[in-house]
């Protein structure tokens, strides 16, 4: 964040700071994609080519929109930690209906202060979140056909969205029966029972049928319609020897299951860590994990699933200020942030005020964007431990599974473009406004390079710069005399710094 918010901060203490963000009305995408439809209806913003006038001009112009400018930071950042668990991506007519990605994303911004159940119900509705995982227009059984309900979205709800696939301890450790095994959270069975469940749903909005194949903008601006007709019959089992009785609503049978996964004890910790790693740090001590699951299951608030409450937990923990052993502490920071974070830490700028990065480029060199996983199971996995030292000590760093030479000199790159080209931060097409760096207040100290070294470690790198590191920077800059080139290189000899890559 800028210099002038970190002070502000430092004024009224960061607990007061984060009530303030987490009480803030959310910053809507669809509204700002929505609003530079109108802009290019009205001819005052032009788009490169027809066949990338969806995806640059809506969906992606307002996430790097309201991520770069937006007030409400920590929604904005939660949310975007939300979507690597809740995964969909900007595939087929999902890239092609910009709704599809802004409307998913605003209800990831409201479930980051909402309660998790209804968050989970929402997702379970969503019908981007239908095309993705393939319960839209979900059939009942039909036998002579050969014909049963697809499992997709019953599976993931359950393994990746809310349970995951083996018991776990308040603290995130495994649970083991008596023989020393694994304990699975669900089987085939299980799978199978809550497919029938999500039955029956298909894109709503005008002339809405069961079956439709092609929706229109708004059938992704509103949730999926039930079609009782379509929806699987009978009684239904579920999960801790729970049955939906035969003869309710198919919407209704739709919140039990969800209840019934709401109220599974493994929800807090299994989600809590995840927030953690994405959030703070990959590799949350078990006492930190126990913290949080018990602000999900209600601990400070009395509310089971306030999600509040769990960013409250996991943000203010002493662990996320103080780690215990600083070796086991931090995380990567993964390239989208990278990119958001030197934005928003020098005021980016552009003429017009408005910020394009179609996001080419940054997939192209760094493996990632915003809602462009190649999976449900995201960029990389929670779990995921690199060959080495880290696997040696039984670590974890899930962003090294997108980390290659490659992505390295390539973000070395784009962090120099950005640093030393105006205007290519995301090397826009002509047409659009250009975006850059507002280093003016910077330049003033470049006279004084520790002045200048102390002020970049602030903002940049939390002041963790390292003896060797700051030595190294000092003796590159002290050789430049222009006192902008002084301060660009600066930036970029920060930017490339193992300080900044990991957050700490």
């Amino acid at each position: 964040m800028p210099y002038e918010e970190i002070v502000r901060i430092s004024a009224m203490g960061p607990e007061a700071w984060l009530d303030e963000q987490l009480t803030m009305p959310y910053s809507s995408h669809e509204e700002f994609a929505d609003l530079l439809l109108q802009k290019l209806q009205r001819g005052e913003i032009s788009t490169p080519g027809p066949n990338l006038v969806l995806i640059i001009s809506f969906w992606r112009g307002a996430w790097w929109n309201r991520v770069m400018t937006a007030p409400d930071q920590v929604r904005q950042r939660v949310a975007f930690a939300l979507s690597e668990i809740f995964v969909i991506a900007d595939l087929g007519i999902l890239a092609a209906n910009p709704p599809a990605i802004t409307v998913y994303n605003d209800l990831l911004l409201k479930g980051s202060t909402g309660n998790f159940r209804d968050l989970l119900y929402d997702i379970a509705l969503n019908p981007a979140m239908g095309f993705f995982l393939s319960h839209v227009n979900n059939r009942k059984s039909d036998p002579a056909n050969n014909v049963f309900p697809d499992q997709n979205f019953a599976r993931e709800v359950m393994q990746l969205f809310s349970i995951g696939l083996y018991e776990l301890n308040e603290d995130g450790s495994v649970r083991l029966d008596g023989q020393g095994q694994l304990i699975p959270t669900y089987d085939n069975d299980d799978i199978r029972e809550y497919a029938k469940v999500f039955t029956g749903l298909s894109y709503d909005g005008p002339k809405a049928y069961f079956g439709k194949r092609q929706p229109v903008n708004g059938n992704f601006r509103v949730p999926m319609r039930m079609f009782e007709s379509e929806h699987e019959p009978g009684p239904k089992r579920l999960l801790n020897s729970q049955t939906i009785q035969d003869g309710g609503s198919g919407l209704d049978e739709v919140r039990q299951a969800i209840d019934s996964l709401f109220e599974h004890p493994n929800v807090g910790p299994f989600i809590g860590r995840q927030l953690i790693q994405r959030l703070v740090t990959s590799n949350p001590s078990p006492e930190y994990v126990g913290r949080v699951a018990r602000a999900f299951n209600g601990e400070t608030t009395g509310v089971r699933g306030d999600m509040k409450a769990v960013i409250k937990a996991i943000l203010l923990d002493p662990e996320a200020w103080y780690p215990p052993n600083p070796e086991r502490s931090g995380k990567l920071r993964e390239p989208v942030l990278r990119m958001t974070a030197l934005a928003r830490q020098f005021n980016a700028q552009s003429a017009d005020g408005l910020f394009f990065n179609n996001g080419y480029r940054l997939q192209y060199y760094s493996n990632q964007h915003p809602f462009s996983a190649p999976s449900v199971f995201n960029f990389f996995s929670p779990d995921h431990s690199p060959a080495g030292e880290l696997a040696r000590n039984g670590l974890v760093a899930p962003e090294m599974q997108i980390t290659t030479a490659n992505t390295i000199v390539g973000m070395s790159n784009m962090l120099f473009l950005g640093a030393f080209v105006d205007g290519d931060l995301f090397s826009q097409a002509d047409t659009y406004s250009k975006t850059y760096l507002d280093i003016s207040d910077y330049v003033e100290l470049a006279d004084d390079i520790d002045a200048l070294i102390d002020r970049l470690d602030l903002v940049m790198t939390c002041g963790r710069l390292d003896d060797p590191t700051r030595e190294a920077i000092r003796r590159n800059v002290e050789l430049i005399g222009d006192p902008v080139q002084r301060v660009r290189t600066a930036i970029h000899l920060f930017a490339i710094s193992p300080a900044y890559a990991v957050e700490d």
